[in-house]
């Protein structure tokens, strides 16, 4: 069964179309739409010609292919001339989305001399006797470098770095808009990790924290490792654990409703690259024992050969601890749960069927899952993905801005599993109890309570690890019951 897609902003038009000035021609337009099953949002009148009317129509289409049917569909109405057709998407991203903001004014010669030259001489030194002071005196205590190289950008692969700029840039807005943090992107030409380590180390002076981003595996892993264990300031690949900390928030929920408990689950993991990894290790840290990873080939075991890599052979070593091997159609058998980070239409019907009572399928490959949600809701508790257009959507945005603005705030000088999981724990938190649902177990990306309180957990855990460099009092306690 082939998915049907929902019409999407994403892929919305606006159309500007001159139409003869009749009464009923409006009516045509917007019937010839909808009848290919476009979604008609704004309909503006734009200019009168002599004995024609100008109007500017936004239209919701479900792909690029349905996007050119739409169009048309309107040409072939009489009377109709399309003038011009704008991607509302392209449109938005014209000379980028991003800025520098001066934070004070320079209007006045005073302004000049204290903001550069001469006053900024005495703040430079006061930083070469002191390097600390950079944390207060400069950009520093509050900028997050958003470095990639562009080898795994959302579900497109190895685009390169200048066509993963405006991911990049849309990650630094984010950053902006939901932890106050200003993040800049670094896009890097080489995909050498060496190369790629020397050039983000050097960085330091500058960042107050590196966020990676769509580095492809398993070379994501070393240059994560490496720059964890050679910088002095965060380093977080969001693929790999913005991801796993927002599955596991969403998963603590929905274990409420099933009354199930993580040590007792049978979990399934398709896709065993960087956020599969993650996602598994942060729920074996929360408990879970018995989790299954699956590749193109089949399941990850102790012993297999075949397609492996270093990371696969530490998965086979700490996962699947029944050895179970086979595809993914004959580990899913008695499964509690099913997390999809592979590609779309991975599982089916018949592979739910085969589920334990009760399933949980978070199916996150974008923009088409592992199963569609109308497709799997007849066999299934609880549907998530990583869409907007559906409940439970498991997005990032919950994790990083919040985690990045607690590390800054206490100055730590990593992110360990302990402020992960303790961000886990505050995401799930923010779904009241009189709140969760089915179709509500993960705050909507758009709750201003979350970011806040993912913050202040998270530099509790770093003051309590002892990773914090800034002690505060608030920070002191956390209970992650």
């Amino acid at each position: 069964m082939s998915a049907i897609l929902t019409p999407s902003e994403s892929y919305s038009i606006t159309m500007r179309v001159e139409i003869e000035n009749k009464p009923g021609m409006l009516g045509k337009i917007t019937t010839a739409i909808g009848e290919v099953g476009g979604d008609i949002g704004a309909v503006d009148l734009s200019g009168h010609g002599k004995g024609t009317v100008t109007r500017d129509i936004t239209v919701r289409a479900r792909d690029i292919e349905h996007a050119q049917e739409i169009i048309e569909a309107v040409k072939n109405v009489e009377h109709v001339k399309i003038v011009n057709v704008s991607d509302r998407t392209f449109l938005k991203h014209i000379g980028g989305k991003i800025a520098i903001v001066n934070k004070i004014p320079v209007k006045t010669r005073a302004d000049l001399s204290i903001a550069y030259t001469p006053g900024v001489a005495r703040v430079c030194m006061a930083i070469h006797h002191d390097v600390k002071k950079a944390q207060t005196l400069t950009i520093k205590g509050n900028t997050v470098a958003v470095v990639s190289d562009g080898t795994a950008v959302l579900g497109l692969g190895d685009i390169g770095p200048e066509a993963a700029m405006p991911v990049m840039e849309g990650k630094a807005m984010l950053f902006k808009e939901f932890g106050d943090i200003d993040a800049w992107p670094i896009c890097i030409n080489t995909k050498d990790p060496e190369e790629i380590i020397r050039i983000v180390k050097s960085l330091e002076p500058t960042f107050g924290g590196i966020n990676l981003e769509d580095i492809s595996a398993p070379r994501c892993f070393e240059i994560e490792e490496r720059l964890k264990k050679e910088m002095g300031i965060p380093v977080f690949h969001d693929d790999q654990h913005g991801t796993a900390v927002v599955v596991l928030a969403a998963l603590l929920n929905s274990l409420k409703i099933v009354k199930k408990r993580l040590e007792d689950m049978k979990i399934v993991v398709a896709g065993v690259g960087a956020s599969g990894v993650a996602c598994s290790k942060i729920i074996m840290n929360a408990g879970a024992k018995n989790i299954i990873g699956v590749d193109r080939i089949g399941a990850i075991y102790k012993g297999r050969k075949t397609h492996m890599n270093f990371m696969k052979d530490w998965y086979a070593e700490h996962t699947n601890p029944n050895n179970e091997q086979g595809r993914l159609s004959d580990v899913i058998k008695g499964a509690d749960m099913f997390i999809g980070l592979a590609g779309p239409g991975l599982i089916s019907v018949a592979d739910l069927k085969k589920m334990g009572k009760d399933p949980i399928v978070f199916a996150m490959a974008n923009p088409d899952p592992e199963i569609m949600p109308e497709e799997a809701a007849p066999y299934v508790r609880i549907m998530a993905t990583g869409r907007s257009d559906y409940p439970n959507q498991i997005n990032n945005v919950l994790a990083f801005p919040g985690i990045f603005r607690g590390a800054l705030d206490s100055h730590a000088v990593t992110i360990n599993e302990e402020m992960k999981l303790a961000a886990a724990y505050a995401i799930a938190g923010c779904v009241a109890k009189e709140e969760l649902s089915e179709d509500y177990i993960i705050p909507s990306v758009f709750n201003r309570k979350v970011a806040p309180a993912v913050a202040k957990e998270v530099a509790k855990a770093a003051q309590r690890t002892k990773v914090a460099r800034r002690a505060t009092k608030e920070y002191s306690e956390i209970n992650l019951d």
